[in-house]
């Protein structure tokens, strides 16, 4: 099998564009908006806006690629065979993982150690001690603590990545297995992907969206976020998959990936979809209905405030559209139409991400600026450039995965 693959031209004057201009707009926030200003929470001080974005875009991006680690690390735990023909994609995007996990970590300790109350006001000691509630949470919430578990967590993610993604890639070098062979390494991928299933439960599915996201509005929490963050950047994962699968495809690629694989994609984009808006649901529905005033003050400025559209947009985008549109056989077996939504769920969950942090750092200034979508696309395009990378240097399909010949007569 002939699995080498030259990036399209187009593909690259398309990366390199989005990293200049997401550059421009990085260079345009450092004038503008002065990051290294004095900050206080409460003030419309010139860096907020410039930290926020950056927070909002660093770890929405981060959670999206490796929430395709997270999709090679399920279907080895219940032995998929379906997705082996197309597995190579989402180690591709999980290979992105260090790239955006370095700078994810550096604008995180540039907002901590940088004293930036006006994003975290628990970094701020004065707040701290005359604060009842942030004080009894200074067990975790404190710079020391914040910074050796984002380590450690970035660290994990990209090194237990990194061995999944070797293992894959040895199996081509190695040659075909025999059964004895073959039963070894695929016991072998099951302990790390264990492991990293384990991690990634400890770490995004409970702290990490305490630390990063939850801690901005420091008086709030509610037990279903880190699950409401997980099905947001899951469903955005499932669609990058599908985005790079269909350009594959449309390039003569993946020849073993049918109507059947792109079909399943969409059914857990559709499925993820539904679980996400079950999630926003439950725990939009019970603050309301017990209309605690420590509970309700988050969902206030959001349903009653200045981001009162973008907040049932993000329903919109995220809920109303796949139902309507993913729910029929035939939507998600056509190309152009899987793509638009792929597209639509990645902008909206963005969105999502952004009435996370915007709410609780901008207050009343609700308006999303060019500045934040060059940011955005600053992101994108470092993913398509490691992707690519990870496209023309690697064989597209696993060939000697012991399940691949299940994939190749896979039928729904």
């Amino acid at each position: 099998m002939n699995q080498s693959f030259e990036l399209p031209g187009s593909y690259k004057k398309w990366t390199m564009g989005l990293i200049i201009v997401g550059a421009v707009a990085l260079l345009y926030g450092f004038i503008m908006y002065h990051p290294f200003g004095h900050s206080a929470r409460g003030v419309n001080v010139s860096g907020t806006r410039f930290w926020a974005v950056l927070l909002q875009n660093s770890v929405y991006w981060l959670l999206v690629v490796n929430a395709a680690m997270f999709f090679i690390g399920v279907t080895t735990l219940a032995m998929g065979g379906w997705q082996v023909a197309l597995r190579r994609v989402p180690e591709a995007i999980s290979s992105v993982v260090p790239v955006l996990g370095v700078i994810a970590f550096f604008i995180l300790m540039a907002i901590v150690w940088g004293g930036h109350d006006d994003i975290y006001p628990w970094v701020n000691e004065a707040t701290v001690k005359s604060d009842k509630i942030i004080n009894g949470k200074s067990g975790f919430l404190n710079p020391k603590f914040f910074t050796v578990w984002s380590a450690i967590t970035i660290g994990l993610w990209s090194f237990l990545g990194y061995k999944m993604r070797s293992l894959s890639l040895q199996s081509d070098q190695d040659g075909p297995m025999d059964y004895e062979t073959g039963n070894a390494w695929v016991k072998k991928n099951i302990l790390w992907a264990s492991l990293f299933i384990v991690f990634f439960g400890l770490t995004v599915g409970s702290t990490i969206p305490w630390l990063w996201l939850m801690s901005i509005d420091v008086h709030w929490y509610s037990t279903m976020f880190s699950w409401y963050t997980f099905a947001s950047t899951f469903v955005a994962g499932l669609s990058l998959i599908a985005l790079f699968v269909v350009f594959l495809k449309n390039n003569g690629q993946l020849q073993y990936v049918t109507d059947e694989h792109i079909h399943d994609i969409g059914k857990f984009m559709f499925a993820f979809s539904v679980f996400w808006a079950y999630l926003w649901f439950s725990q939009y529905m019970l603050i309301w209905y017990a209309n605690i005033p420590e509970e309700t003050g988050y969902f206030k400025i959001r349903v009653q405030g200045p981001y009162r559209g973008i907040f049932f947009l993000n329903l919109i985008l995220n809920f109303g559209c796949p139902l309507l549109i993913l729910m029929k056989k035939s939507s998600k077996r056509n190309y152009t139409l899987l793509t638009f939504m792929a597209i639509l769920i990645i902008f909206g969950h963005w969105i999502d991400f952004w009435q996370m942090v915007m709410p609780g750092t901008m207050y009343e200034n609700a308006q999303i600026m060019p500045f934040e979508f060059g940011i955005a696309l600053l992101f994108i395009g470092i993913i398509m450039w490691r992707v690519g990378v990870y496209f023309s240097t690697n064989s597209l399909t696993a060939k000697n995965h012991p399940f691949l010949k299940e994939s190749m007569i896979h039928h729904v």
